[in-house]
């Protein structure tokens, strides 16, 4: 990389730790939170620690009292706030259409709009909106000349030896639009032909995205295997650059070139770009149209004044007050490569010129493969450079300007050429998304993509980490709080997810009925789903989490390189390249930030102020030219560095001596490094290879942060860990459906550790723990999916052991609660006024269609006699083990309330409420939409009950299924009075 591109390179490092902190805007900076503020809110936590929301309007069709309704939900549950966002999708995979409304920016969009912010207002919500109807930006407005752009080329083979008046095709043209930009030829004689070719060239080039699943895209650096192209016969020419002939000049307006030709074939190529087959995604009835040139200033900007800015007149001083933040989703518009000013901007970029190897993209090898694939690195590098500071930064220049900042989902999961934490270094709102288990995203690292938007807010020092959040394809109302929900949630916010947003929560006018229009994918949650009025203890976990996440510094001890390739989208977080897991957690960075690295007393340290015991390199062997010499520096100033010696630079910059300075570098950070394992000293730092993150901490006597005794496993467990002020912070996840009694141990001593339950908003003092060595281990008991914050605050004797063996009871069971219930249905919804089940069962096998197909609450009521004994050592509860299918009841006993339960085991305490004799209680269990919204869809009955635009009937790919199949619903049990038997005292 040459002095320019290297300057270059820290102005904008620079600049982006120059801004005001945007991460700041909204968030609870004015309160001093610390130890105590967090212990005397954890029970309630302030409304800025609150959910979030897309907030969905469909098609546009939304209505004032619609608006209303939500956003008094919204309130009443404690949000943070909402992100509007129009969109279509409500008639994909196989779902129906819903009626439009106003057309996104129209003024009656608007007046909507603004009716939001002042109902926002006055409820104090924060809202933000996604900057057009559904995505990729861009929309009917965009016309050509702003569109997004790709090379085309036609080429022609002809002999030499005299002048040649050739009339050049002009190449393949999209929407009317096309320019050229060079017209080249080279020799093309036999000699000249080559069966090594470039493979994956349509992926190098960057005319396609990767995949939805955050790839590893290091295999485009080099050949993996033979073109597919060569295959069906295409001529592929080995061009030497030296030899190409520049015929731009020489070519007409008109395509009409003369040229007095040298002896011999030549192959003559004009090469012009046009506008990609890209439109808009999923958006509202007429707002379709081109996508936009995301590496053009001047198209954002166009963007902004013909469609941002006369929202923002409209909005007036609700812009960056009530209105905060402006979104725009995942880039999902495939490939571009091209823009107005390309050449200039590469050149300025790279250091040289790219005419001479645009050959290749007809397929001909420029110089030989490894120079061919160095520049296409190159290439797809500057056009990651333009993306983020020509859309991005653009983007959010125009927000800050107006008081607001921005969170685009600027990195991945889809893989299009991206720099994914250089693009969020723009956002002030890290964003991301994870997914909830569905057909259509079965396996975690198609699900969680947290861990590169937390790094990217430790490193640059932004607050919140946000994520569209329960995304699925498939499912609609049927997941199951404690299983789908709280297992995902808890599994990002060991990734670092510190904001949760909904995904969805669709804005339905009472004229379409219950449930009402829904987007085609996401999980549900709006006050039209069946639950809605339970929902406050599932939605007071989430805040419970979130506040203490929010607030808490990220303690990690490495950090992990992943180059400087493109695309460049880190995957799951247990994809753990580093290999610091399990036990050691892990930032990722790309060279925007490796160039600002520093380092303290042997730690490598970020600007944002991030700490790590050790740096690790990616395993590819390759880095770029800057990156070495940066390297070399914190070596030199004590850094301990993981890696094998690098082989190669993948790029052109510098050329030759550039390679020839990174053979010398290399050899003298790594030596010889002919061993497998091995290690080099190098000024106060080292250099160590064939060792993982972990095994190396290991071995120089660092512990791990965390464990559990007797599993090492990666899945089974998670956690993360945070500093507020002198506090340690620990969430600790069981990420299994089983029941797990385990030891955990922390790396700290000579504080007393504390139990803060996140489900009841319970604080205790853990009386059983030990520690030994620098180490305190805490017995713990983790319900199926459970979790608890494990926090070290209060100062105690280093010596100091706990009192007891156990920080939880053991239950036994006093009393099965078996036989006959009385269930009292809703009739509304088509089910029995009272019904005896002689047994508990499953709704959905019952022979009255009316239970079968019902949705909604249904009332269980059951008189009993339970023999007990009211003693200090003695609490009582209700467990319910299964409820189906949301998986949410609300309990009464002896006309006493006892609350909500929503998660495994069900369990309630209902010691004060018990009574000798005959006890009375009252189960109320909501399942989902899901069976009645069958059942009309089947007509199983001549009432039709439910209105929606919903298709059950659909695969996840929208295909017809032979059979809807029920979901399991109701109270199944077993339910039991247990007791709790403390192992202490017996």
């Amino acid at each position: 990389m040459n002095w320019k591109i290297i300057v270059w390179e820290l102005m904008l490092v620079s600049f982006l730790f120059s801004c005001t902190d945007p991460g700041k805007v909204g968030v609870n900076d004015d309160q001093q939170v610390n130890y105590d503020y967090l212990k005397s809110h954890f029970q309630q936590p302030e409304q800025v620690y609150g959910v979030n929301c897309w907030w969905w309007w469909l098609n546009g069709n939304v209505t004032k009292e619609a608006i209303t309704k939500d956003l008094e939900a919204m309130k009443s549950r404690n949000f943070q706030g909402a992100m509007i966002f129009d969109a279509g999708g409500h008639n994909q995979r196989g779902n129906k259409d819903i009626p439009a409304g106003p057309l996104f920016g129209s003024k009656e969009w608007t007046d909507l709009f603004v009716f939001a912010l002042d109902e926002a207002k006055r409820l104090g919500l924060e809202m933000g909106f996604n900057i057009q109807s559904g995505w990729n930006l861009g929309g009917p407005c965009v016309t050509p000349q702003y569109a997004a752009k790709q090379l085309t080329y036609s080429e022609l083979k002809t002999a030499g030896g005299k002048t040649l008046h050739l009339q050049l095709v002009k190449p393949e043209e999209h929407k009317g639009f096309y320019k050229d930009v060079a017209v080249l030829a080279f020799p093309a004689n036999g000699e000249n032909q080559t069966d090594k070719t470039v493979d994956k060239l349509d992926l190098k080039l960057g005319l396609h995205e990767l995949g939805g699943s955050a790839p590893d895209c290091r295999f485009l650096l080099e050949n993996t295997s033979r073109n597919e192209e060569r295959k069906t016969g295409k001529t592929v020419f080995l061009v030497d650059p030296s030899k190409i002939v520049d015929l731009t000049a020489q070519m007409d307006e008109k395509g009409a070139l003369s040229w007095d030709a040298p002896q011999g074939e030549w192959n003559i190529m004009r090469i012009g770009y046009t506008c990609t087959n890209s439109e808009v995604s999923t958006s509202s009835n007429e707002w379709q149209g081109n996508v936009l040139d995301y590496m053009s200033k001047e198209a954002f900007d166009y963007y902004w004044n013909t469609v941002v800015e006369p929202i923002f007149k409209a909005a007036g001083d609700h812009v960056g007050s009530t209105l905060k933040f402006m979104e725009t989703d995942s880039w999902e518009c495939g490939g571009m490569n091209w823009t107005d000013s390309f050449s200039d901007e590469f050149r300025a970029y790279c250091g040289y010129d790219l005419k001479q190897y645009l050959p290749l993209i007809a397929g001909h090898v420029v110089g030989n493969v490894d120079v061919s694939n160095a520049f296409l690195a190159d290439f797809r590098k500057a056009i990651a450079h333009l993306v983020a500071n020509n859309h991005y930064a653009r983007f959010a220049a125009y927000a800050h300007k107006n008081n607001m900042g921005i969170q685009p989902e600027s990195a991945g999961p889809h893989a299009g050429p991206l720099d994914g934490i250089k693009n969020y270094g723009f956002s002030d709102i890290v964003m991301s998304e994870f997914w909830s288990p569905s057909p259509h995203r079965p396996r975690p690292q198609d699900r969680f993509f947290i861990k590169q938007a937390s790094s990217a807010a430790h490193i640059y020092g932004k607050k919140i980490v946000g994520a569209e959040s329960f995304t699925t394809i498939g499912p609609h109302w049927n997941d199951e709080l404690w299983h789908d929900q709280k297992s995902a949630f808890d599994h990002e916010i060991c990734d670092g997810l510190n904001r949760l947003y909904f995904h969805t929560f669709t804005c339905s006018p009472a004229e379409q009925g219950l449930p009402g229009q829904e987007y085609f994918a996401g999980t549900h949650v709006n006050p039209r789903v069946t639950w809605w009025d339970q929902s406050g203890p599932f939605i007071d976990y989430l805040h419970r989490t979130q506040m203490l996440v929010q607030e808490g510094k990220f303690v990690a001890d490495v950090l992990y390189y992943y180059g400087d390739h493109v695309p460049n989208v880190y995957p799951f977080k247990h994809r753990d390249m580093a290999g610091a897991m399990f036990g050691f957690d892990y930032d990722v960075t790309d060279e925007t930030i490796f160039m600002k690295l520093d380092v303290d007393n042997g730690n490598v340290t970020t600007p944002a102020g991030g700490t790590y015991k050790v740096l690790v390199l990616p395993d590819h062997r390759v880095l770029s030219l800057a990156v070495l010499k940066k390297l070399e520096t914190l070596v030199k100033e004590g850094a301990h560095v993981i890696g094998y010696k690098p082989l190669k630079t993948v790029s052109l910059v510098g050329g030759k001596t550039a390679d020839a300075e990174f053979k010398q570098l290399a050899d003298k950070l790594w030596g010889e490094a002919t061993e497998a394992t091995g290690r080099n000293e190098y000024g106060k730092g080292t250099v160590s290879w064939g060792k993982n993150a972990k095994e190396y901490l290991l071995s120089q006597n660092i512990p791990v942060d965390f464990s559990i005794e007797g599993n090492d496993s990666k899945t089974d467990f998670d956690y993360i860990h945070y500093m507020i002020g002198e506090t340690h912070l620990y969430f600790v996840s069981n990420q299994t459906d089983e029941k797990q009694t385990v030891t955990a141990q922390f790396r700290v001593s000579g504080l007393q550790p504390e139990l803060w339950d996140a489900l009841s908003g319970e604080i205790r003092e853990a009386e059983a723990f030990a520690q030994k060595d620098g180490l305190t281990s805490v017995p713990l008991v983790l319900e199926p999916y459970g979790s608890v914050f494990v926090v070290f605050n209060k100062e105690i004797g280093k010596n100091r052991q706990g009192t007891k063996q156990h920080n939880y009871p053991d239950y036994e069971t006093v009393k099965t609660l078996d036989g006959p219930w009385t269930v009292c249905f809703d009739p509304k919804w088509g089910g029995p006024a009272s019904v005896v089940f002689p047994e508990l069962m499953d709704w959905a096998t019952h022979p009255d269609k009316g239970i079968r197909y019902y949705s909604g609450t249904a009332v269980y009521n059951k008189r009993f006699t339970v023999d007990f004994e009211k003693t200090p050592a003695n609490r009582y509860f209700l467990q319910l083990e299964n409820v189906k299918d949301v998986g949410i009841a609300a309990v009464r006993i002896n006309h006493t309330d006892k609350g909500i339960v929503w998660t495994k085991p069900f369990r309630v305490d209902i010691t004060d409420a018990l009574k000798e004799g005959e006890n009375e209680l009252v189960v109320e269990v909501t399942n989902s939409w899901f069976n009645r919204v069958a059942g009309d869809e089947m007509s199983v009955s001549p009432t039709r009950y439910t209105q929606t635009n919903v298709v059950l009937g659909n695969d996840f790919r929208g295909n017809p299924v032979s059979e809807i199949q029920l979901e399991p619903s109701g109270l199944l049990g077993p339910v039991t009075i247990v007791r709790t038997k403390t192992p202490d005292n017996g």
